[in-house]
């Protein structure tokens, strides 16, 4: 029986050398998920995927409707939201230099909480991504009609096309998906680089922009930080952190990459100051170009500042790398579906054709999985065009928020297993442990409070939608848990050859 074959993926099967994910301290359980894989990620594809997960259309859109809401008090939310997505994702990369694993959170949360933890952390995720991927196409789709010639070809056609498109380069290799998102994030990056450069050059020369004087001093006037007081900066938090959706997929690239315990804990420290390049400095950046209340939600803040200036199809080159960002969100979502339902998939928590690989191990079942969902986002193009985005975007916020939930729970339970002597923590380490997951958990549950109180906006609508979505979970727990394999909070898992009997 071949590696390639699902059925390498049984409990029964032994893990060997060429084909485990890693070899975790002794006794230590290794995902049966995690069997077939190539290793094909190298250093720079991790980087960039890093880059990748924390740089969106958050940031190239959303910020230009939270500047004129918040004003320049924008960066202290970005700040804020920054610091516990970095808290997230540096728990993981703790849990990856544990035991790096494609089935990450979900693989360290059926260790540390049992399957139904695991069953919860792999559907959240799944719920996350499979609603993210319709926002992205139907995203695409209208970003696309922006240009003229687009305009006749159907919404509904363009978001298949898009979804056709990133299908089919995530089912060639997993190579051919780290080159995708290694240049979808050059593009992004190299965009906020020059437009970085070019408001540093403003600045510096006292160059007007539309009319306004640029410096520092813009931040202080039309009302100063805070123009409508505190409660606007608090109330963005919640559109603030689903910014940094995707920075955990970080994570779920650590089993196919070359060498881990050298490029995680490098990949994954870079990212703080690249929230902080990126969002906080461009925010600031952007506020002392323009006054705060020179910025729409209709329009990106970057074109609205180079459209003042005058430059020639400022719009148009805006709207190519959005279009590009979120190619690169629909790209990463079908790549860490298809991993983690595989890992649920072994334990009896997915259905068994997730399981299925590729001669190019590709775990296509769940790619296409998530992929049938966002065929349905091309049915919500096709009859409410106008509506798509906003009636998938509530569902992707409630599965943010459960994955990296879980995420800080898998972690505060390995730390205390590692008190206990049951297991040894890496010298990477999560900062201000054991008080950093608690802090981070209440910030999570604060941001669900936000959504609550926003009732003009969407927010109230998707806190309601948490009892429907608990239902279907617990239905769902009792038509699987009868396919359950192994003993119960180790389905799923073969121990490693090495370890101790």
């Amino acid at each position: 029986m071949s590696d390639n074959d699902p059925r390498a993926a049984h409990p029964s099967a032994r893990t060997r050398p060429d084909t485990a994910a890693a070899h975790p301290r002794p006794g230590a359980p290794v995902d049966a998920g995690d069997l077939g894989y190539r290793k094909s990620l190298q250093t720079r594809h991790v980087n960039m995927i890093a880059i990748g997960g924390a740089i969106g259309t958050g940031l190239f859109l959303g910020a230009g409707g939270r500047l004129a809401s918040a004003g320049p008090s924008l960066a202290i939310a970005y700040a804020v939201c920054g610091f516990f997505a970095f808290m997230v994702v540096r728990a993981l990369g703790e849990l990856v230099l544990y035991r790096p694993s494609s089935g990450s959170f979900v693989s360290y949360s059926r260790e540390f909480m049992g399957e139904k933890g695991a069953y919860v952390a792999g559907w959240m995720h799944f719920l996350n991504w499979s609603t993210t991927g319709i926002v992205d196409i139907t995203a695409i789709a209208l970003y696309i009609h922006y240009w003229d010639a687009f305009t006749p070809i159907p919404q509904w056609t363009l978001a298949l096309i898009a979804l056709a498109v990133v299908l089919t380069v995530n089912l060639i290799s997993v190579r051919i998906f780290g080159e995708l998102e290694f240049w979808f994030s050059i593009v992004k990056v190299g965009a906020l680089v020059a437009f970085m450069l070019i408001g540093i050059g403003l600045l510096v020369t006292g160059h007007h922009v539309g009319g306004h004087d640029s410096g520092p001093g813009l931040i202080f006037q039309h009302g100063g930080v805070f123009p409508h007081g505190v409660l606007p900066m608090l109330v963005v938090i919640q559109g603030v952190v689903f910014a940094y959706a995707s920075t955990e997929l970080v994570g779920v690239a650590a089993g196919e990459t070359q060498d881990p315990e050298r490029v995680m804990p490098k990949a994954i420290n870079s990212i703080v100051w690249r929230i902080l390049l990126f969002y906080v400095g461009s925010v600031v950046l952007l506020a002392m170009l323009l006054p705060w209340n020179a910025y729409s939600a209709d329009e990106s803040p970057f074109v609205t500042v180079l459209a003042k200036l005058g430059v020639p199809a400022a719009g148009d080159v805006m709207n190519l790398i959005v279009v590009t960002a979120a190619l690169s969100s629909l790209n990463s979502g079908l790549y860490s579906t298809g991993r983690i339902l595989r890992s649920l998939g072994a334990a009896g928590s997915a259905p068994r054709f997730t399981m299925a690989m590729s001669r190019s191990q590709v775990p296509y079942g769940g790619i296409l999985l998530t992929s049938a969902i966002c065929v349905l986002g091309v049915g919500l193009n096709y009859w409410v065009p106008s509506r798509a985005f906003e009636i998938v975007l509530n569902l992707a916020a409630i599965g943010i928020l459960g994955t990296w939930a879980m995420i800080m729970l898998s972690h505060l339970q390995f730390v205390r297993r590692a008190r206990l002597g049951r297991v040894r923590r890496p010298a990477y380490r999560l900062p201000g442990s054991p008080v950093t997951q608690p802090l981070t958990l209440a910030f999570l549950l604060a941001v669900a409070v936000l959504m609550w109180f926003d009732r003009d906006g969407a927010g109230h609508m998707t806190v309601m939608a948490v009892p429907a979505i608990a239902a279907a979970l617990l239905v769902g727990w009792f038509f699987v848990r009868r396919g359950h394999r192994g003993h119960p909070g180790t389905a799923g898992a073969v121990r490693d050859p090495d370890a101790a009997e």
